[in-house]
């Protein structure tokens, strides 16, 4: 089902979230074809894909993020979400730092850790939780000069023989891997300055970083998408299916409010189309990672400062031929033509059947035949996506009893 079912509560207070897996009548139609063909085959198997998810006002594109970002997580993938209200999407910089910050990219580079001890033939579970990897062979008889040099040889195969990493992302990785093993040694406060360059802080000197013998450059929107590449491959090579991207509310980028924590200007706007075309140009040369863009109607029928404002970004984006059926493989996903195909006045009555048991800041009752087919018959001409209408008409219902 897709609703915004975050914002079913009373005015005065937010609803805590529903279950996002209890709410799928409906739009099963389209996320378990995504499970199957996207997280499950195309990209678990080394592809990449880009998807814009569209509708009207309350059609659930907030909930189908949140549905796919769970559905992900059970297959295995690093996810990571968040709004364009709250990141700026015009300098692509923010938006890996935003991504590398909810990955634990520390995770990522244990579990390799356990890999390169399995590969030199032992078992990472013999050693305790407190005990480093260098520790355990020493206490072993194992520590001599040739087992640590076959440490430094199974560390440098591992990334800096990589062609999908960057050579300074690959760098930073072989050294704080070594520092989880405990060879080489690495002291805790270069350890943080590591960390801190690939996140992007600006605020460490990078001469800091030269007394490691490291050399790199800043992270910046030019190289961001690369650093984005290498940060997808480490989480392969950490053992996850891949990297799952959602970002919600595109439809900022067009906004007049003064309401709003951000305000795009005109050349902001223009940047933040030609990141997304740059995007989409590179995305074939990454690895294990899948981007979903979702935004209001808006921002496709705005002439002046919609997607079609910028000419570059529509012609590789738009739908060139649209069939009767619903396309399950677009890469521009219409929610509002989804529901129109798959929501019946059954559909209705399931979803508010699962509003009532899943809330009980709603009514006790679901909503009824004649009361879900005169919301498919509004549905078709109003401004209002299905999922709302469900939500508004049963706030009435609630606010009769």
């Amino acid at each position: 089902m897709i609703t915004e079912y975050n914002k079913m509560a009373a005015p005065q207070e937010p609803a805590p979230p529903l279950p996002v897996e209890s709410l799928t009548c409906g739009i099963s139609f389209l996320s378990d074809f995504w499970r199957e063909k996207y997280l499950q085959e195309y990209i678990r198997n080394g592809g990449s894909k880009m998807k814009f998810v569209t509708g009207r006002p309350g059609s659930g594109k907030t909930h189908f993020l949140r549905l796919m970002t769970s559905i992900a997580q059970k297959e295995h993938y690093k996810t990571a979400g968040f709004s364009a209200k709250t990141v700026w999407m015009h300098d692509f910089r923010e938006i890996y730092i935003e991504i590398f910050r909810q990955c634990d990219i520390m995770e990522c580079l244990k579990a390799i850790s356990y890999n390169l001890i399995e590969e030199m033939g032992f078992d990472h579970n013999e050693i305790p939780d407190e005990m480093r990897f260098i520790d355990y062979l020493s206490q072993n008889g194992f520590g001599d000069a040739l087992t640590r040099r076959e440490i430094r040889t199974q560390l440098r195969q591992i990334f800096l023989e990589n062609p999908m990493l960057d050579n300074n992302f690959a760098l930073a990785c072989c050294m704080l891997t070594g520092s989880i093993l405990g060879y080489p040694v690495l002291e805790e406060q270069n350890k943080e300055l590591l960390l801190a360059w690939l996140e992007g802080d600006r605020t460490i000197k990078l001469s800091q970083l030269r007394a490691l013998d490291f050399y790199p450059s800043r992270i910046t929107k030019y190289n961001a998408r690369h650093m984005l590449r290498s940060l997808a491959e480490v989480i392969r090579m950490g053992g996850f299916s891949g990297l799952f991207i959602t970002i919600d509310d595109m439809e900022i980028l067009i906004s007049r409010s003064s309401l709003e924590a951000v305000h795009y200007t005109k050349m902001k706007r223009e940047d933040t189309y030609e990141s997304i075309r740059q995007l989409i140009d590179d995305i074939d040369s990454m690895k294990n990672l899948m981007f979903v863009y979702a935004f209001d109607r808006e921002l496709i029928d705005n002439e002046n400062m919609g997607l079609k404002s910028y000419q570059a970004l529509w012609m590789r984006i738009q739908n060139e031929i649209v069939g009767e059926r619903f396309n399950r493989f677009t890469d521009m996903v219409d929610l509002d033509r989804l529901a129109a195909q798959e929501y019946s006045a059954d559909t209705i009555i399931s979803i508010s059947e699962s509003l009532v048991k899943l809330s009980n800041l709603l009514p006790t009752a679901p909503l009824n035949r004649d009361a879900a087919q005169e919301l498919v018959t509004q549905a078709r001409t109003g401004s209002v996506g299905i999922p709302q209408l469900i939500r508004n008409a049963m706030q009435e219902v609630n606010t009769d009893v």
